[in-house]
Parts: C-alpha cells; sequence; structure tokens
C-alpha cells in the first residue's frame, strides 16, 4: 500500500488475504501478560535456560500452561535458546573398564573432580564436585583454597556416613585422585576407583556436565570477594539445582525435590 499508493482493499485481494484478519488488532489479556513478564523474567534469571526448561518451572510455579505456548511467547519477546553442545562418543576404552560400569542405582557410581575460580582480590578457589551418577544429584561441592588428597580423604567419609558407601568412584588421573593413601583407604573400604583414559574428560561426562553447568549457570555471572562468600553462595546454587533446576534428563524435574509435608499441608 504504502509502495505501490493502492488501498486497503485491492492489496488484500490482490494478496487473497481477507480484510478483516488485517485489520484485527490482537489484544492481551491481564492473565497473558503476567505470563509474559513471568517467561522473560525467568529467562534474564537464568540465562541459559531454553523454553522447555522454562515450561518446567512455570508448572512448577502452578501455572497451566503448554509448551506450544510458552514457545509462541518466547519467540514472539525475541528470547533465544542457547546453543546446544554437539554429542559426545561414549566412554569407548581398550580394556572396557569405563563402559562395564554404567550407574545402576543409588550409590553404585559416584564421580568427582575440580574446579577452580578466583576470588575478587586474584587469589585462587578450588572446588570439589561430587555427583551421584545415577540420581544426578549434587552430593556435595568442597569450596576452599586449596584440596590436599588427605582432605579429599576427610571430605568423601563425612558423605560416606550420610549417604553411605558407593561401590565405585570415578575420576580422572589427578594427583589428589592416584594417591597412595586414597587408593588404600578406598580399599579398606571396599570401594573400585575407575580411573578414565588420560586426556580424555568426556570419559568422565557426568561430573563435566555437572561442572559445566556449574561455571555456566552460577560461576561466570558471580563475583566473590571471600572464601565464606563463595561457600555460602556455591552451597545456595547445589541447594537449588538439586532442589529446583529442572533436569532435562530426568523429565525436566530435579534429581532430588523437596519432600512435601502431607500433614501439614492437609492441615
Amino acid at each position: 500500500m504504502d509502495c505501490l499508493k493502492i488501498s486497503e482493499r485491492r492489496a488484500c485481494k490482490a494478496l487473497s488475504q481477507c480484510r478483516t484478519t488485517q485489520r484485527h488488532e490482537k489484544s492481551i489479556t491481564d492473565e497473558e501478560k503476567k505470563l509474559r513478564e513471568r517467561i522473560v523474567k525467568i529467562a534474564g534469571e537464568f540465562g541459559r535456560y531454553g523454553y522447555r526448561r522454562v515450561t518446567a518451572i512455570l508448572h512448577e510455579e502452578g501455572w497451566t500452561v503448554n509448551i506450544k505456548r510458552v514457545h509462541r511467547i518466547w519467540r514472539e519477546e525475541g528470547l533465544k535458546v542457547p546453543k546446544k553442545q554437539p554429542k559426545r562418543g561414549r566412554l569407548w576404552l581398550v580394556n572396557g573398564s569405563t563402559i562395564r560400569h554404567r550407574p545402576e542405582h543409588k550409590n553404585h557410581v559416584w564421580s568427582y573432580d575440580f574446579v577452580m575460580d578466583r576470588t575478587r582480590d586474584g587469589r585462587a578457589i578450588k572446588m570439589l564436585t561430587i555427583v551421584d551418577e545415577f540420581t544426578r544429584e549434587s552430593l556435595a561441592i568442597a569450596v576452599r583454597r586449596r584440596i590436599t588428597s588427605i582432605e579429599v580423604i576427610e571430605i568423601l567419609s563425612g558423605l560416606f556416613l550420610e549417604r553411605g558407601i558407593p561401590e565405585f568412584i570415578r575420576s580422572d588421573n589427578g594427583p589428589e585422585f592416584i594417591a597412595i593413601a586414597l587408593r588404600d583407604w578406598f580399599q579398606t573400604l571396599q570401594v573400585s576407583p575407575l580411573y578414565i583414559q588420560p586426556g580424555s574428560p568426556w570419559e568422565n561426562g557426568y561430573i563435566e556436565s555437572f561442572n559445566g553447568k556449574l561455571r555456566d549457570e552460577f560461576l561466570n555471572g558471580e563475583i566473590f570477594y571471600t572464601l565464606l562468600e563463595a561457600q555460602v553462595l556455591i552451597e545456595r546454587w547445589r541447594q537449588y539445582y538439586n532442589k529446583k533446576r529442572p533436569h532435562s534428563s530426568l523429565g525436566y524435574k530435579p534429581p532430588a525435590p523437596e519432600a512435601i509435608d502431607v500433614g501439614k499441608k492437609v492441615a
């Protein structure tokens, strides 16, 4: 109409466009407006979440909305889905040692690794992350300036007392994980260590995936001024990860959701 200087009637006839459709102005209800605001807020708070995980959060909050509606609003608001990582080949070892120990139940296989960061003054922070591969639950994130093999034993012993002893524990070949004292302790408790091939972090995929989420969704957006602040905030994120964060491989349910007090709810 602007370019050819023709009427709306003629333009609609040429394009087979219904004039009532052309003149229709979309009305947004108060409920739709609140839903849009909530979706944008979740996307802003969790910048690496896509519309599927946002839908799971909305369901957890009590919204009655299907994934197609969330996707439509997602596109209309110009929100972007994070790029997916390419799929990796799975654990093909020469001797087959790792591929034969897939997690089959809770406390069957644990995995652990280190994550490094720094406080605002440039001093290093070392985090020992521990995950149950079957439940995907984060069992602990120990945050200290440095962690030796003896301290690894101390951290694990507390978890063993609290949660039970796993059958296997998977790690890379770092000096803290292959120390003689640690291996002797495992042998005493009848825990079998599973060491991945050097230079093959994908063979420890569960903990690498968790560490990537920890880095991407939390550490990259935080500045820690003290070690104590880092310990408090990281533990808070771990609790959220276990109890609230939707996990795609678990049907967008959290690994360890909070138990509901039925008696209190009925009362």
